[in-house]
């Protein structure tokens, strides 16, 4: 076996490991996550009395100061913290975005700010036999100690701050984060208040109660187990900071010997960069300043670091599960690799398939960045029919007065039924339906929204018919299959839509539908996945541009839409996703 081909296998077994590895990190976060929010919840019993927040003690005692829970606890911030420094030192740049930089930072401080409280706890109650009570610990931080307290303070924003990014990096492209989001920022930002609020109201009780719970301990063995905890605090202080200096030790010395084998990564602009071998092409690139897309955080989640290798594609070494996977869900070539995955051994030339645009990310207000991701959804198109010949003979203020009541009665419709408005067109609307629901529940959402846009068009209609000359029409196209979903736009403009061939089709069969004087004109598709009898409508087949088979449709007149007042949604109607 060659040297090269011993290499090679070395990166296939590492990354078959990397999946592992988060699965632990994530696993042993989940439950400190869990031991948090459980210990913030019975701080903030405190707003109700001491008492209160003693007796919610006795609970979470009973849950993690039982040998299983003690193991539980005590085994994942081992894991946690071990997997945190040996990702700290398989780092091959310390260069990262600022969320997870800050991630890093505060979970590097938080054993500082903890260490204290801990010892002086569990491990000081063992030693000196002081049962450490709420009014106990409180005492010691806010009467005898205010400036551990307001250590513990900072621990408990640093924590719950270190936690939640955590999560977020973890749920962020999840389909319903977007919908969940104000939620949870509320939930988030309420937390760390209530905890902190807690502590303040069992501070100022115990500031006008007589503390005697060392009363019936022996002085002598207090001293001793006093003298005892600030010894370990320190020797905990010394044997962090030695764990921080040898990793940093060690990256020095890793960096040093890697630097003595170096690949350059050539780019198609002409740019250039030497990295130690090892480097993924994505560290390269941020390593030498150069922009290159990763939305998911160099992961091998999203794709959009992918390059296309231009020379040295034969010496690449093979694809890993994680960027197999995502290769293979986009169709790429051969030629294409991620570059957040990808370790060259010898030097490449590549070439960035998505360019970065220095404006890109900008967004607006309340808007909430989603990657691209394939989704099965229902989309609907909805036009005024004749309404140029109508507006020619009003003035604008009219116009703009008629069109608005249009907006807001398909805006109602649709989001009545759980979709979402996605944009309007001149007097055209595209709505989407299934961003949070099946596929079959989306189309039944999408014709129970367009029974509500004929019933309340034809309400308009009659309530203006004296000013209007003519009556208002509606045709509306539907169809159902994959679209690609994420946040699209510019600025203010930017927010979450769908584009490809299901959109396509769908603002056909709107235009169908006025080739055939008729209100809705669904595919054979929707209409079955609908689970409504359409059987009585008539069918036919249509050439869409683009397929080689005509698409079957079903064509429902004006004067007799679908009755879907009896159907029942699975799901309660949708916010406005913004």
């Amino acid at each position: 076996m060659t040297l090269l081909a011993q290499r090679r296998g070395m990166i296939a077994s590492r990354r078959s490991g990397e999946q592992w590895l988060r699965t632990a990190r994530l696993s042993s976060g989940l439950v400190l996550m869990i031991f948090v929010v459980l210990h913030f919840a019975n701080h903030m019993l405190a707003l109700i009395s001491l008492d209160a927040a003693e007796a919610g003690r006795q609970w979470f005692m009973m849950l993690w100061r039982n040998p299983v829970g003690t193991v539980v606890f005590y085994g994942a911030l081992l894991v946690h913290v071990t997997l945190v420094m040996f990702a700290l030192y398989r780092r091959r740049t310390l260069i990262m975005p600022w969320r997870e930089a800050l991630q890093v930072g505060l979970g590097l401080l938080i054993p500082l700010l903890i260490a204290q409280h801990v010892i002086g706890t569990r491990i000081f109650s063992e030693l000196s036999g002081v049962d450490d009570t709420y009014e106990f610990v409180v005492n010691s931080l806010w009467v005898w100690s205010p400036s551990k307290g307001l250590q513990q303070a900072i621990a408990v924003v640093a924590i719950w701050v270190h936690g939640c990014l955590g999560l977020y990096f973890w749920l962020r492209y999840r389909p319903w984060f977007a919908e969940a989001g104000p939620v949870l920022i509320i939930v988030a930002a309420l937390v760390p208040v209530l905890t902190l609020l807690g502590f303040v109201n069992a501070g100022r009780t115990v500031q006008y109660v007589l503390f005697t719970g060392t009363s019936g301990i022996d002085p002598a063995l207090l001293n001793s187990a006093e003298a005892l905890r600030d010894l370990t605090i320190e020797f905990a202080y010394a044997v962090y900071a030695a764990i921080i200096v040898l990793v940093l030790f060690l990256r020095m010395v890793r960096t040093y010997r890697e630097r003595r084998s170096v690949v350059e990564i050539r780019y198609a602009s002409g740019q250039r960069v030497r990295v130690p071998r090892g480097y993924t092409v994505l560290e390269a690139s941020r390593l030498g300043g150069i922009p290159h897309n990763a939305v998911c955080g160099g992961r091998g989640r999203c794709s959009t670091c992918r390059v296309r290798v231009l020379e040295g594609l034969d010496a690449l070494p093979p694809l890993g599960p994680i960027e197999k996977s995502t290769l293979t869900r986009i169709h790429a070539e051969p030629d294409v690799r991620l570059a957040c995955q990808l370790h060259p051994d010898e030097d490449i030339k590549v070439a960035p398939m998505l360019a970065v645009d220095r404006n890109f990310g900008i967004f607006g207000p309340g808007v909430v960045p989603t990657p691209g991701r394939e989704q099965e959804v229902a989309i609907l198109f909805c036009d005024l029919r004749s309404f140029t010949a109508i507006s020619d003979h009003k003035l604008p203020f009219d116009t703009v007065f008629l069109l608005n009541r249009y907006f807001a009665l398909v805006g109602r419709a649709v989001e009545g039924a759980g979709g979402r408005l996605d944009k309007f067109i001149g007097d055209g609307a595209m709505a989407i339906f299934g961003l949070n629901s099946s596929r079959e529940e989306a189309c039944r959402q999408a014709l129970v929204a367009s029974s509500a846009i004929i019933r309340e068009l034809q309400r308009v209609s009659d309530e203006l018919s004296a000013e209007l000359g003519q009556p208002l029409r509606i045709a509306i196209g539907i169809h159902s299959g994959a679209a690609i979903v994420g946040t699209m736009g510019y600025g203010k403009t930017m927010g979450v839509t769908a584009i490809g061939d299901t959109v396509n089709i769908a603002s056909r069969l709107e235009s169908v539908a006025k080739e055939f004087n008729a209100a809705i004109v669904i595919s054979e598709t929707a209409a079955d996945l609908s689970g409504l009898d359409m059987t009585g409508y008539e069918t036919r087949d249509i050439d869409i541009r683009g397929r080689a088979k005509p698409l079957k449709v079903r064509i429902v007149p004006a004067d007799a839409p679908p009755d879907a007042s009896t159907v029942k949604l699975s799901r309660a109607p949708a916010e406005p996703v913004t």
